[in-house]
């Protein structure tokens, strides 16, 4: 029964996702019957499976969902806010309900008088049912080919008075595990006269799936339509009606259709405990290369070899990590679109009326990234509507359309990926934010004054601002940013914000895409060895103390006719500074104009490493990437250099 559950709320998540985006995709078009089809299969499909427990309030409520969609289908209801509204709301309700099962396994004490207030919304949309439009007078392709085939049963039909109905049921390929029974359904068809029963596709070569529906059944009925559709009714969008004419033209031609797609669910933690093993076989592996060094000088033979064969487990440990991320890894969409019923609802709440688009939802991230996602963008979002958008009156004065825009938008950058929140609407003053930090005395007056617009603006991720008074002071822009920041250090990033007075915000999320290997160049520092991500590294030198020069309150030393500003790893990390000898060893960040120097107390070679972000206690600690495991057990700290440096 625990197995059944877990299964049940895997789907049930999808089945509630997927609802709500045919839902909302029906609220910008009505006309659009294949969203109006898929969002029935997804509430019939949520109702049957909530019908194998004890959950009887849900099932009561969605199955008032699914005869207002039938309704809707059907053309006896019409497809507006009167029932859209009560159907987002049942789904958003489903949702939450979903995860209080998840927590309690059953529903939450108030859901009975919850679902009777569901079903009453749901079932008044149906009180304004109407007729079903005729239907068109075309023919359809398929019907002269069986009308042609089946002339003397249609003609025996037609003799004795009847109308002859014709139908075309073509079951989607996984009909079985949604709890169709194609065969039963015909049976279940009142005065059958003709029966036909083809492949969809051509059967395989080799043994065809047995799991798999690979059917196209045509059938002749003496029976009116209006009795033949309720025995479909649950699969009405897989189903062609059609009345059968006088004698009419034989077309043969028939459209192709795609095969199922096949996937294998897999447990998230089966998964995860197969990137632990691809982490202790890295660690092994370095290890060995340890030993490779150690066996050099006694015996160059022996260390030889072991040098190939840990080339030769080097190139599997990599596919294998390769292979492992790519089961972790999810698109964005997972998260993304959960967002647009949560943000409507958020606007609609205030009056508001708001577009969000979204952009790059394909763009794949680890799980764990990807799921811990969704707080902070709901929080950005819900931030946006209340507080950043302006209300229509607002707008108007401010000469900005009535309909306010959102984007949520993710691309690839670098080995990471950037997740961007952006807004049409009021902006940020820094002004006002000087005058908000100021006021609670979150920094000395000197700071406050030596600070830019840009690094004042930053200053709405200080928890100071967590409070309601701060949302007249900052246009409500600093309300729990300090939350937002601190969920996405602990997923391994950064999060910064951009903006002008009347000119609408950009928060800007840099992510990991997840545990990955990593080429990093050690360096020593204060007794400490220390990691740094070799892509963020343009070269290393060693430069002469006396080349090294006082500029303003720091140093710097000239490299290739440029001047290079340099800065002390030891006062980035806040330690003890060693005297400088006679060379100074430096990493050089950037390029062209934007170079920087940074020294430290020697260099300790290169490795790969399975870089893992911070978890726990450390999560969020500025300056640091990651964690590693070397190959002699010692846990090395990689550095995010940019961070530290600010």
């Amino acid at each position: 029964m625990s197995e059944l559950l877990d299964q049940f709320l895997v789907e049930g998540r999808e089945l509630i996702q997927q609802a709500t985006e045919e839902l909302l995709a029906l609220e910008r078009d009505p006309a659009d019957a294949a969203r109006l089809h898929a969002a029935f299969r997804a509430v019939h499909t949520l109702k049957g499976s909530v019908a194998l427990f004890d959950l009887a309030p849900m099932e009561r409520a969605l199955h008032a969902a699914e005869d207002l969609l039938d309704a809707l289908r059907g053309g006896r209801a019409e497809v507006g806010p009167g029932a859209i509204e009560p159907l987002l709301a049942l789904i958003g309700v489903s949702e939450a309900w979903m995860e209080a099962i998840a927590r309690t396994g059953g529903l939450p004490e108030e859901a009975p008088e919850r679902a009777r207030a569901l079903e009453a919304a749901l079932r008044g949309a149906l009180t304004g049912e109407r007729a079903p439009p005729p239907d068109p007078a075309a023919i359809p392709d398929w019907l002269p080919a069986l009308v042609a085939g089946e002339a003397a049963a249609v003609a025996a039909a037609q003799a004795a008075g009847r109308p002859v109905t014709a139908l075309r049921y073509v079951p989607v390929p996984d009909c079985f595990f949604l709890g169709d029974d194609p065969m039963a359904l015909v049976r279940a068809v009142p005065e059958l006269i003709a029966l036909r029963v083809a492949p969809r596709e051509p059967w395989p070569a080799e043994e065809p799936d047995p799991f798999a529906c690979n059917l196209v059944i045509e059938l002749l009925s003496a029976a009116a339509e209006a009795d033949l559709r309720p025995v479909f009714r649950f699969v009405a969008d897989q189903v062609a009606f059609a009345a059968v004419p006088p004698p009419a033209p034989v077309r043969t031609e028939a459209a192709p259709v795609a095969g199922a797609a096949r996937s294998l669910r897999v447990d998230v933690a089966r998964v995860d405990a197969l990137m632990d093993l691809v982490g202790e076989l890295i660690v092994a592996k370095n290890g060995l290369v340890h030993l490779v060094a150690e066996a050099g000088g006694a015996e160059p033979r022996l260390a030889r070899a072991l040098a190939e064969s840990g080339a030769g487990i080097e190139r599997l440990a990599e596919a294998m990590h390769r292979a492992v991320m790519d089961l972790r890894m999810v698109p964005l969409s997972r998260t993304f679109r959960r967002l647009p019923r949560l943000v409507r609802e958020a606007a609609a709440g205030l009056g508001k009326t708001v577009a969000l688009e979204i952009r790059g939802e394909a763009v794949e991230a680890d799980r764990a990234i990807v799921d811990g996602l969704f707080d902070p963008l709901l929080h950005l979002l819900r931030n946006a509507v209340d507080h950043g958008i302006e209300d229509p009156a607002g707008r108007a004065a401010a000469g900005k359309p009535a309909t306010g825009r959102i984007t949520l938008e993710a691309r690839r950058e670098g080995e990471g990926i950037a997740v961007e929140v952006t807004d049409d609407g009021r902006g940020i003053d820094p002004v006002r934010i000087r005058q908000a930090a100021r006021t609670r005395g979150l920094m000395p007056e000197a700071s406050l004054a030596a600070l830019d617009d840009a690094a004042a603006v930053q200053l709405v991720f200080h928890p100071g601002f967590s409070t309601a008074a701060s949302v007249t002071a900052l246009s409500g822009r600093g309300v729990g940013m300090d939350a937002v920041r601190a969920a996405v250090e602990g997923l391994g990033g950064r999060a910064s914000l951009t903006g002008r007075p009347g000119s609408g915000a950009t928060v800007r999320l840099l992510l990991p895409q997840g545990a990955a290997v990593t080429t990093v160049l050690m360096v020593r520092q204060g007794g400490e060895t220390y990691g740094v991500p070799v892509e963020g590294v343009a070269e290393t030198a060693r430069v002469p103390a006396d080349r090294i020069l006082p500029l303003r309150d720091g140093e710097a030393f000239v490299l290739r006719d440029r001047t290079v500003p340099l800065l002390r790893l030891s006062a980035l990390l806040d330690l003890p500074a060693a005297p400088r000898g006679g060379v100074a060893r430096v990493l050089v960040l950037g390029a062209g104009a934007g170079r920087i120097g940074v020294e430290v107390d020697g260099f300790a070679g290169r490795a790969d490493v399975l870089l893992r972000p911070l978890a726990g206690l450390l999560a969020g600690t500025p300056g640091v990437t990651g964690t590693a495991l070397l190959g002699d057990g010692r846990v090395l700290m990689v550095l995010d250099l940019p961070g530290l440096i600010g």
